[in-house]
């Protein structure tokens, strides 16, 4: 029998009976349930590439007779969507950059450093996110409109430079990393910062790629944040900028759709090229508590 994490789970999940759950069944019950998930975006494609007519056919058709591939420009032109594009690149990099800064010198801190209070200060950052954004957004419009950042960058990058789960997402993977790398390195005559800047970062690259994933992902789709802290067109992300679009295209649901897809290809495209680091990331993070 495989000694693989993956094995032994399966094992006890099934109360050690081998073939209880055969691996073809499992192969489609996986593929039924990637199916379905898989299937409002080609939906949302398809409808993105038809013309107005064929919206409205019923039965509904999954194919366009002739894709309407100039949607995608039309919707494009409706909607100052360069400007969006740059104000959500923009606001993503850098949301993204500062929770990995100061993510990874926050779980260095946590994971090798030893000072009183260090485990019970972990656990108040853990608790953190118990939090729900909802109770903190009002006082912290406040904040922000009090320092006069309202409408700017600033007031949507600063709220959310730093993460608690990035913080203890990186603590853990740095914590499988050993001890005596560091020891050796100290004996050398490195520093901290070096050692963080020139070992640990570059060891625990899948987890600095994983974490950049799931912030970059949060940052892009932020919904609420930026329709609070931002008054005019030219300060909107993507997100509300695509809302402000729907509201103007009232029933021209082809357009929606291409406005749609022209919003999510980017993330897609990302994680793609990403997906190997991530899955490194997820399976080999939190091993070591």
């Amino acid at each position: 029998m495989s000694n693989s994490p993956a094995a032994e789970v399966g094992h006890r999940l099934w109360g050690g009976r081998p073939g209880f759950f055969p691996k073809g069944m499992l192969h489609v019950v996986l593929f039924t349930l990637g199916l379905l998930m898989v299937t409002p975006f080609v939906w949302m494609v398809l409808t993105a590439l038809k013309s107005y007519s064929e919206i409205y056919v019923y039965p509904p058709r999954w194919l366009p007779a002739e894709p309407q591939w100039n949607n995608f420009a039309v919707a494009w032109r409706m909607a100052p969507f360069a400007r969006f594009y740059f104000n959500s690149i923009v606001v993503t990099s850098l949301i993204t950059a500062s929770q990995l800064v100061f993510g990874a010198l926050s779980a260095y801190a946590f994971a090798r450093l030893e000072f009183p209070g260090r485990e019970a200060m972990f656990v108040v950052f853990l608790g953190t996110l118990m939090i729900p954004i909802q109770v903190t957004m009002l006082p912290l419009f406040l904040v922000v409109k009090w320092l006069g950042w309202v409408n700017t960058y600033p007031g949507l990058i600063v709220p959310f430079a730093a993460n608690a789960f990035v913080i203890f997402f990186l603590r853990q993977f740095f914590l499988t990393i050993p001890k005596e790398l560091e020891d050796a390195a100290t004996i050398d005559g490195c520093s901290r910062l070096r050692f963080l800047a020139q070992f640990l970062v570059p060891l625990s690259r899948p987890a600095f790629v994983t974490a950049g994933l799931f912030t970059g992902l949060a940052a892009w789709n932020e919904y609420v944040w930026p329709l609070i802290v931002t008054t005019t067109t030219d300060m909107r992300t993507l997100p509300v900028g695509l809302r402000y679009f729907i509201s103007q295209t009232k029933s021209d649901f082809h357009y929606m759709m291409a406005a749609s897809v022209i919003v999510i290809v980017p993330v897609i495209l990302v994680f793609i090229a990403l997906q190997r680091h991530f899955v490194e990331g997820v399976t080999m993070s939190g091993v070591k508590g």
